[in-house]
């Protein structure tokens, strides 16, 4: 994927001076082998300069790590742990970071190279709290070598969306169409996330538009997607427009990211959009989105910062869809009961006109907005693509701000089931483990827009712990509650 951070992690291993240093040493070489032997080694580069007892420590290992290219830190302790000079370390880089630390290897050092770092983790929290400095801590932080290089791993998704974040740029076209105020949210709560935002107008857009006609690159991209396409190309006639509209995107894409590294897009479709660019704007987002640089639609600016979150903790591509209605309940019987452990409440059907990746559909055909098509002439709503969704593990997820300001969430995995919707646009029928209940006691008691993020695979956990590093409160992080546990707002008596 392009458009989001390649994640270096630098290692950095500490130790309280009244423990043997060689303690933290011989632990760290021992986790940077077993991560090497386990994961992709340029993941990681292993601090060799000191191992952090002092400030003065801090202040080199830090010099260190950032002339090596490191956008992310995990301080390890190897022992007991220096809780000022480890904290301060953390609370001077500029990156995502994360602690970690060294569980006692046998019998034989509990003698004299038992390390207590168990210990010292608990004091390396307080003291981030002390100055107020946010890092990742595992479920479980204290581990073998072995152990601790798969809570590094674990980390990497999460480093990568914290850095992205910190490095982007959200450019939207337009205000939202009319009935649309869901989407609508306030942008300041942008700025805190470090994400900066340029809202154009559609006219600015337009006159790009028009500027890029007979641009010669045009006949490249009409190639790129008839191959795509291929027996799927129904509206050939349109494709010219498209690679037009594509060119214009990623050129002010280009022309406006100014100091930021990664962009995602917030762009209008309708209602005026179709009578004058003279198409729907689907296919290309798909494919803009399939690329990395994620294209929401309706101005949904929460709903693209939604999906950038996903692409970089997926390292996959994502789509946007409304939570959008029930499984009919014949549907439901003929197709999913007595085949799937779901009850018809934990079902529903994701919709969008047809902004998914075709890499995430079973099968693509170019057609019209059906929709659209109801009120306006065919020929102008021509550009969805239509498909299946592809089976398999989703994740459902999306950061909102209230309209007070405030930062809150959800998360669910489950999956598209595989059954034909017998429908139109980018569509899939859904499964999530107690949906009816998440869905009115989140979705509805927290007054979330009907635009979700997926993400393909199952990483709430990942997403869980991103939405915490960034200031989401854990209570305003819903998930699908099970059977066992009542919603705040559920009615105990059923």
């Amino acid at each position: 994927m392009i458009n989001i951070p390649k994640v270096k992690i630098g290692i950095v291993a500490v130790s309280r001076d009244c423990f043997p240093e060689s303690l933290s040493v011989n632990r760290r070489k021992a986790l940077v082998a077993a991560y090497a032997a386990k994961y992709d080694a340029a993941d990681i580069y292993e601090c060799p300069i000191c191992i952090v007892e002092s400030e003065i420590h801090m202040e080199q290992a830090l010099a260190d790590i950032k002339a090596a290219g490191c956008n992310a830190l995990c301080v390890y302790l190897g022992n007991f742990g220096p809780e000022i000079s480890e904290t301060m370390l953390a609370q001077k880089f500029d990156g995502p970071k994360m602690f970690v630390a060294a569980a006692e290897e046998n019998i034989g050092c509990l003698s004299d190279d038992r390390g207590d770092a168990y210990c010292g983790m608990l004091n390396a929290s307080y003291n981030l709290k002390l100055r107020g400095t946010r890092a990742y801590i595992p479920e479980y932080p204290v581990g073998t070598a072995e152990e601790c290089a798969d809570m590094i791993h674990e980390f990497v998704p999460i480093a990568r969306a914290i850095d992205g974040l910190s490095n982007l740029k959200i450019i939207s076209f337009g205000p939202r169409p009319l009935n649309f105020l869901a989407c609508n949210a306030p942008i300041a709560q942008l700025y805190k996330l470090g994400v900066e935002i340029e809202e154009n107008s559609e006219l600015d857009l337009f006159e790009a538009f028009n500027n890029h006609a007979n641009d010669e690159r045009i006949p490249a991209v009409v190639a790129d997607m008839e191959k795509e396409l291929a027996g799927g190309n129904m509206k050939p006639e349109v494709l010219p427009k498209l690679a037009q509209y594509e060119l214009t995107l990623l050129d002010w894409v280009e022309a406006h990211k100014g100091s930021r590294k990664y962009v995602a897009i917030a762009g209008k479709c309708w209602p005026a959009f179709q009578t004058q660019f003279g198409f729907v704007p689907c296919y290309v987002n798909s494919r803009l989105t399939g690329k990395g640089i994620p294209v929401s639609c309706e101005v949904d600016i929460y709903g693209c910062l939604s999906e950038y979150i996903g692409i970089c903790v997926s390292d996959d591509t994502v789509t946007l869809l409304d939570i959008n209605n029930s499984v009919p309940a014949d549907m439901y019987k003929s197709d999913i009961e007595g085949k799937f452990n779901y009850t018809h409440k934990d079902t529903f059907m994701g919709f969008h006109c047809g902004n998914t990746c075709s890499s995430k559909l079973a099968a693509c055909s170019m057609k019209y907005q059906k929709i659209m098509a109801r009120s306006l002439p065919v020929e102008v709503t021509n550009g969805t693509l239509e498909g299946d969704i592809v089976p398999g593990d989703i994740t459902f997820f999306r950061l909102q701000s209230t309209a007070d300001c405030k930062l809150r969430g959800y998360i669910a995995n489950g999956e598209v089931l595989p059954v034909a919707t017998r429908s139109f646009g980018s569509i899939g029928v859904f499964a999530i483990p107690e949906m009816g209940r998440f869905y009115r006691h989140v979705l509805i008691e927290k007054n979330f827009p009907h635009h979700g993020a997926v993400a393909f695979g199952h990483h709430g956990k990942a997403l869980y712990e991103v939405f915490k590093y960034i200031g989401v409160p854990v209570d305003e992080i819903g998930y699908n509650q099970p059977k066992s546990a009542r919603y705040p707002t559920e009615n105990p008596w059923g």
